[in-house]
């Protein structure tokens, strides 16, 4: 019996592959069902069978060892998402309803007062009401001067504190040339020409990509498969500019709206920090005013995209009457890892060119041209945990080559970190009846926790807790689309249809994952479909290393046109695709 692929160099989603031959494998089956008959920690299995998923796959027949001659097989165990919705933590819950919670005196008071108010005057007739106000009461010239002096200094207070609606004018995402396209097949050609990896790591990525959801359209740039090394500056800034400046020129044609206009800029590329910084860059191309207020960030992984927009979200309520630009990308030759870590070679197979720019403002002259409003951010950082930090951790292997290490533990931490994430979100969004039905259900099973045990597990499946339906909160999900494994899985947690995760596999299949900016070409999907109308809610959520959870959320200010300049041109009829 041997072990294949059970080291820590194993992908993530792989825990153990064992070589049987058929009276082993038969033997083990039977030692399994032995000790369930027994009882052996039972709801200990119970829990940690959820988390995985065996497959048996037929290897033929063993070649040469002390099986040769014999049929062989492999038991693959999946460590998969986990059912997040059907293990809510109460303190979550908190999070989400303090925001409804500090605006409770409003929602009380004005009601009762507006009662209150009607049922007097309802009482009165006309005659009676203009007696009250006119006949009845004296009134002085300080005293009416005193109160429009009173209700002017409310009224302006109240304006002047409130935040101004933060707008999304417009946005692009970058499409490559043609000659950048690579499809699986001739991706495998090149890094097999290149030299660059044994004949095991090309084996092992082409039965990555074969899973993978990537089409045969995607772009990469030609250095990655050159020989020598690809991660030098002068690559790097080579096609960080490339993609930036031609995504910011059609933003700004599109916006009709001048590079020296905008007062905050923002960009964000998690792996190639260059100095000067990739912002430096943006502004010295396109000679930007100086007391443009712009931020780099780096290393925040695929989340990065929302953590940029709360950034320029804040920027611009410090900053009224202002426009933002958020740039969001990733130097795929930075990603790119040429050692024999399985768990390093795994962003080879996902990660592709992409870049997106966002132009915000709070101008109150851009209301009738935006085409979003932004209505809530939630962000959530798993960091404190010592696993959920180094779940995708930059490294380098035992032969001292840097690379992008995916662990094993990826779906897990990162199937809690959604959790807390939407449990927070879910109060801000969920129709009222939603809520009440989902926070009695979670209340009912904190105070009156039974035991699976009692009765055959009857009574923990009557108290499971309600799972809202988010399909009542938004029309359009745009969710990060990292790999098919992982949009499976939430689709499955979050009871969504496949047509809730078109704009995903759509976008997974024709760019590969992009990074940030995946969501943004997902926008852009649903845009070229002409899906997008009026009073529409759109999710962007995102996740990443740290480990991180964002969500963002839109509401369509108008009906959203089909557009004459997009990624999607040409190729948007061809989606979707039912095996994508």
């Amino acid at each position: 019996m041997g072990i294949n692929g059970g080291s820590n160099c194993s992908p993530p989603w792989l825990v153990a592959a064992l070589t049987l031959s058929p009276p082993v494998l038969f033997f083990l089956m039977a030692s399994w069902k032995a000790e369930e008959s027994r009882g052996v920690s039972r709801a200990t299995m119970a829990g940690e069978h959820t988390l995985l998923s065996t497959e048996i796959v037929n290897r033929g027949i063993e070649a040469s060892g002390p099986d040769a001659g014999s049929l062989t097989f492999s038991i693959r165990v999946r460590r998969r998402l986990p059912d997040f919705l059907q293990s809510v933590n109460l303190k979550y819950v908190k999070l989400g309803y303090h925001y409804l919670i500090s605006h409770a005196v409003y929602l009380t008071t004005i009601p009762v007062l507006v009662v209150v108010f009607s049922a007097e005057v309802g009482s009165l007739s006309r005659e009676e009401l203009w007696r009250k106000l006119w006949e009845e009461t004296s009134y002085d010239f300080a005293t009416v001067l005193a109160f429009f002096a009173v209700l002017a200094f409310t009224v302006a207070v109240y304006f002047m504190s409130k935040p101004r609606p933060v707008y999304l004018v417009d946005f692009a995402c970058y499409r490559p040339s043609d000659e950048l396209k690579v499809s699986n097949e001739e991706f495998m050609e090149l890094a097999k020409k290149s030299g660059k990896f044994d004949e095991e790591s090309l084996v092992f990525q082409r039965r990555i990509l074969k899973s993978s959801g990537i089409g045969d359209e995607t772009y990469m740039p030609r250095s990655l498969f050159a020989p020598g090394n690809c991660a030098t500056m002068k690559e790097g800034r080579a096609e960080a500019s490339t993609a930036m400046f031609a995504v910011l020129d059609e933003l700004f044609d599109k916006c009709r709206v001048r590079p020296k206009d905008v007062g905050v800029l923002v960009v964000n590329c998690s792996l190639f920090n260059p100095t000067p910084s990739l912002s430096a860059m943006i502004v010295n191309h396109y000679k930007m005013r100086g007391n443009i207020l712009s931020y780099n960030l780096g290393g925040m992984g695929c989340s990065a995209g929302v953590i940029a927009l709360d950034l320029a979200r804040d920027m611009l309520q410090a900053n009224p009457s202002n426009y933002a630009v958020i740039v969001s990308t990733e130097a795929v030759s930075f990603t790119w890892y040429t050692g024999r870590n399985r768990s390093m070679l795994i962003p080879n197979c996902f990660f592709r060119m992409g870049c997106s720019a966002v132009l915000l403002s709070n101008r109150r002259r851009d209301f009738h041209r935006a085409k979003y409003r932004l209505e809530h951010i939630v962000r959530t950082h798993k960091g404190a945990d010592e696993r959920s930090f180094r779940c995708v951790y930059q490294e380098e292997d035992e032969e001292r080559i840097k690379g992008l290490s995916i662990s094993r533990d990826l779906m897990e931490v990162g199937g809690h970190a959604l959790k807390a994430n939407i449990t927070t979100l879910g109060p801000l969004v969920l129709p009222f009846s939603e809520q009440l039905l989902f926070f009695t259900t979670l209340l009912y099973r904190h105070f009156f926790p039974k035991s699976p045990a009692a009765d055959g597990g009857a009574s923990a499946a009557a108290s499971k807790p309600y799972i809202p339906d988010y399909k009542l909160a938004f029309e359009h999900f745009c969710i990060h689309a990292a790999s098919k494994a992982v949009l499976d899985a939430l689709q499955r947690n979050l009871e969504l249809e496949d047509r809730h995760m078109d704009a995903a596999r759509a976008t997974l299949h024709r760019f590969g994952n992009t990074s940030s900016s995946s969501i943004w070409y997902e926008l852009a999907y649903l845009e070229a479909k002409g899906h997008v109308r009026r009073g529409d809610r759109v999710w962007q959520i995102a996740f990443g290393s740290g480990f991180k959870c964002n969500s963002a959320v839109w509401k369509a200010m108008r009906r959203v046109r089909r557009p004459i300049r997009s990624p999607w041109l040409g190729c948007v009829d061809r989606y979707p695709i039912n095996d994508c």
